[in-house]
């Protein structure tokens, strides 16, 4: 491909995602199904038909920034609170999806040891997917199936190298070996991402440029993943515990300047690599048709339907069985509390998305594999992945908001209340912090009684549940100005502190953390001097 092409490659994709994204918010359907079905439409065009997405760039490239970015936006208080349903979803359902998927493969005429490669490249939700499709979803599923999305392809990456070891010479599958795989990919993968989230933090704290902070940021995952790749771990676990960690503790010393700075990169890049991902997986489609000479494309039609069926249907079942159990063990009333009707339980259960992952896997099966084996079928089973993909995306992305409605999910106000406890707690902590700052900066008294009165008149309004105030107005006189400037900036770490702290309580949740963090950052940025940067 000519530089040319290459860069007509980069642009039309680029406007594909753009156009198509602003289609689907005028349309109101989640931009994931305008994004593949314009891939798919794309690759019928003369000349774009050869354009092949690389398993290594998905994976290596892809895959790292996306899941960082996840897992920056994840609730670490939901995750924990949930920790036994993600657990089980992201581990013993992968394996229970691989062996349900392998059964149905194989009473079609799929060889066995293609049968388990395909159960293994289908086993995961993706997690791009699961965030482009289901955000609409209340904070406590949501939660619930990020975490799913995010963990579970490190356990399908490690079953798919066990399934292509078992078929490329082996022979046979022996549980302890496989056992072992499993413990050192998660272990070493865990270890892996908290060195990693360690070593930035240590850097971090020694950086005050907020670029080269934000530049450290974007360079975490991909060293995460690497590390784990070094160690034999699993790299999709490392990046996901080192932005759960990094999520954590980089409140208490990341700048406002070095935070905003990050935070736009990493929402305008995860909007275009989510969006490509999209679009390239909807490329590959037409491919994968045409490079299918195993089968018959009829054969491979029923093939995509059957697979697909087992895929949608194992979680379905999964969800309708195993709450009856848990329930039937764990008679605590604290679990009692957090149980789930089954009407409420479909929008999660309808929610198993498949994504880029499974495809990248799918094309990343070699066409030799140990002692110069061939996997029988492999054409076979990259159609069968990519229109599983179709298939989940499109009937259960489209008909997802009527199973929202249909469920009738109670509405979640606590979000709303944690909001408003943090706005008053940072507000409290501020009137509290302000005599004192007030006199280490030796003010005149009447800008001291000007802030106090905003902040009074602040909390005054979060007591009634007025309309907030984006920010007080600087309407004193020029002499004043600097004053209250100083003033104001000075507080702001009180506030900070005052919200970090209910975190670390478990009052709010990372997700009102960030939200109010990002008020305080903005209200941090229009207080700095004019004349210097950070």
């Amino acid at each position: 491909m000519g530089d040319q092409r290459i860069l007509a490659l980069v642009v039309i994709l680029g406007l594909t995602v753009v156009a198509l994204t602003a289609l689907a918010h005028r349309i109101r359907v989640a931009p994931a199904v305008p994004l593949l079905l314009g891939g798919v439409l794309l690759a019928l065009v003369p000349g774009w038909g050869g354009v092949a997405m690389d398993p290594g760039v998905v994976l290596l490239l892809f895959l790292p920034g996306l899941l960082y970015w996840e897992s920056l936006n994840t609730s670490l208080r939901e995750i924990r609170a949930n920790l036994r349903v993600v657990i089980l979803t992201s581990v013993l359902l992968v394996l229970v999806t691989a062996a349900v998927v392998a059964v149905a493969a194989h009473a079609i005429g799929m060889p066995w040891p293609t049968a388990w490669v395909l159960g293994a490249v289908l086993s995961p939700t993706d997690a791009t997917a699961v965030s482009a499709i289901a955000r609409s979803m209340p904070r406590r599923m949501l939660t619930t199936l990020r975490a799913e999305s995010l963990i579970n392809d490190g356990t399908a990456l490690v079953l798919l190298a066990i399934a292509l070891e078992v078929a490329g010479g082996s022979g046979e599958f022996r549980l302890g070996s496989a056992a072992g795989l499993f413990f050192l990919a998660y272990g070493a993968g865990i270890a892996a991402g908290g060195v990693t989230a360690l070593a930035a933090t240590f850097v971090r704290r020694k950086v005050e440029d907020p670029v080269l902070s934000a530049s450290l940021s974007i360079l975490t995952p991909f060293a995460a993943f690497l590390l784990a790749e070094v160690v034999h771990g699993s790299g999709v676990l490392a990046v996901v515990v080192s932005g759960l960690v990094l999520s954590q503790v980089g409140p208490r010393f990341i700048s406002a300047g070095a935070r905003v700075t990050g935070l736009s990169f990493w929402r305008l890049s995860a909007f275009l690599l989510n969006g490509t991902l999209f679009v390239l997986v909807g490329l590959q489609v037409p491919r994968a048709v045409r490079g299918l000479d195993s089968t018959s494309l009829t054969r491979a039609g029923f093939a995509v339907l059957v697979v697909g069926t087992a895929v949608i249907g194992t979680r379905l079942a999964w969800s309708y069985t195993t709450p009856y159990v848990i329930r039937a063990l764990d008679r605590r009333p604290s679990q009692r509390l957090r149980r789930v009707s089954a009407r409420h339980r479909l929008p999660s259960a309808w929610a198993g998305f498949r994504g880029a992952v499974s495809l990248a896997a799918a094309l990343s099966i070699p066409t030799t594999l140990k002692d110069g084996a061939e996997l029988p079928g492999r054409d076979l089973v990259v159609l069968v992945t990519a229109g599983v993909i179709l298939l989940t995306i499109l009937i259960q992305g489209l008909s997802l908001p009527a199973v929202l409605r249909w469920a009738r999910l109670p509405a979640d106000r606590r979000e709303a209340q944690e909001e408003r406890l943090a706005q008053r707690a940072a507000a409290e902590a501020g009137l509290a912090a302000l005599p004192m700052v007030a006199t280490d900066l030796d003010l005149p008294a009447h800008v001291v009684a000007r802030v106090r009165d905003e902040y009074v008149e602040h909390l005054a309004e979060l007591s009634e549940d007025a309309p907030e105030d984006d920010g007080p107005e600087d309407g004193s006189p020029t002499h004043d100005a600097s004053a209250l400037r100083s003033l104001r900036a000075a507080l702001l770490p009180h506030k900070r502190a005052a919200v970090v702290q209910l975190r670390d309580d478990g009052t709010i949740d990372d997700i009102v953390l960030r939200r109010v963090q990002a008020r305080l950052d903005v209200e941090d940025l229009r207080l700095a001097p004019p004349s210097g940067a950070e």
